[in-house]
């Protein structure tokens, strides 16, 4: 039998979904060889008398195609496209909503993993580390999506590494290098473009050192490119900056300027246009099962309330910071407020949006569907994995009516 990576671990509903998609290549009984069970078990779980063990959904995906296997669909696409460091699928999102077709996706991390299955039921694998594909193996498409990993460039991630002694920028021996493979990838497949993301401070790192070499790297690759920093406030009420980089093939002559783009105005948007309702007419979400909201007494539920040490804890901190001339502490804002970005250490404390409940009681953390619809996703997004993994995910992921709105833009070139 094969044994998967014991963090490879899924739930009994990303299974079945594996297992329904492998069965389109496979019997029930090469299924159960595969899996060294017997085949009136594989058929049990398909009846759903029985609910499959978590840790078969790796061994499932590897009966999969490395890439997609549904040249109809692929054929009736307006463009097909790969999602590389795909995260929870923030970018897929918005160019499967301008008629795209994913047929190839990689993310390393399992618990993304989870939630991308959740939400993209794929007749592909998710594939793990992109180092380990060799580039012929990915099948053609025409637009390559890549948020490369973003913490060798980022403030946060500078500061920290230098802390550490640490490496950072192209130095970084794991990270940094997976620019590279977004080129080698390009080079071999040559796709008609490309849409890469990362943080504001790309352009700076280094000295500007940084961005010259992904700058030109791509410009030897044979496409014209074109980069904007772009504010999630235009869109969200977040204020979250970050630099898009798009890229024509120059053989189709096509000039495409981000700069050129009107964005709506910052601000617009409000914190109360997110956060739950408290009049009674929040929706119930079935798939949320009233994992954040109490609809019976109309409020988020209260383990989201800071309780009274954390929120001493962090009144103090602040105190102690602003004696010293400081910027640091939390966050509190209202219904009218713009916030500042969500981050993937949101799980900690909650400092940087602490939504106000008044002078009588304790501010509270976002519910994690409120970081989904902070995010822009929509409600039908599901959350299948813990409130702490769930807060890492919306933090590290992009302003989907962002992506949404540059991908309307460069499908105009696509179609």
């Amino acid at each position: 039998m094969f044994m998967p990576d014991p963090i490879q671990t899924h739930d009994s509903d990303a299974v079945l979904q594996y297992l329904a998609a492998a069965r389109q290549f496979k019997t029930q009984e090469e299924i159960a060889t595969i899996l060294g069970v017997n085949a009136r078990q594989v058929r049990r779980w398909e009846a759903r008398e029985n609910e499959p063990p978590p840790y078969l959904s790796y061994a499932l995906q590897q009966i999969l195609p490395l890439g997609d296997s549904d040249p109809d669909a692929a054929k009736n696409a307006a463009f097909t496209f790969i999602d590389l460091f795909a995260g929870i699928g923030g970018i897929r999102q918005a160019f499967d909503s301008v008629g795209g077709h994913c047929v190839f996706t990689s993310e390393w991390d399992t618990y993304a993993q989870k939630t991308y299955a959740h939400n993209y039921p794929n007749n592909h694998q998710i594939n793990g580390d992109i180092t380990q594909i060799a580039a012929e193996n990915i099948p053609d498409h025409d637009v390559l999506l890549g948020g490369f990993p973003c913490q060798p460039f980022s403030i946060a991630g500078v500061s920290k590494k230098n802390a550490l002694g640490r490496a950072h920028g192209f130095n970084d021996e794991t990270q940094g290098t997976l620019f590279f493979d977004i080129c080698r990838i390009i080079d071999e497949k040559k796709p008609r473009a490309f849409l890469l993301e990362n943080v504001k401070n790309l352009t700076s790192h280094d000295k500007g050192r940084t961005f010259d070499v992904i700058k030109r790297s791509l410009e030897e690759l044979g496409y014209t490119m074109s980069y904007r920093v772009i504010d999630g406030a235009h869109f969200v009420p977040q204020h979250r900056e970050r630099i898009l980089i798009v890229g024509f093939r120059n053989d189709l002559n096509i000039q495409f300027d981000l700069h050129g783009l009107d964005l709506p105005p910052k601000g617009e948007r409000k914190l109360g246009d997110i956060l739950h309702k408290t009049d009674g007419t929040e929706p119930f979400l079935p798939w949320d099962d009233s994992a954040y909201f109490d609809h019976k007494n109309k409020k988020p539920l209260d383990k989201y309330t800071l309780t009274d040490n954390l929120w001493t804890y962090l009144q103090n901190y602040a105190a102690k910071h602003k004696e010293k001339g400081n910027g640091f502490g939390f966050g509190l804002v209202t219904k009218d407020s713009v916030t500042r970005t969500l981050s993937a250490r949101y799980y900690k404390d909650g400092s940087e949006i602490l939504v106000s409940q008044g002078k009588n009681k304790n501010p509270r953390r976002l519910t994690p569907r409120e970081c989904a619809r902070l995010m822009g996703f929509p409600d039908t997004f599901k959350i299948p994995v813990s409130d702490t993994r769930a807060y890492k995910q919306f933090g590290n992921s992009v302003v989907v009516d962002v992506m949404s709105y540059i991908a309307n833009a460069m499908s105009t070139h696509l179609t």
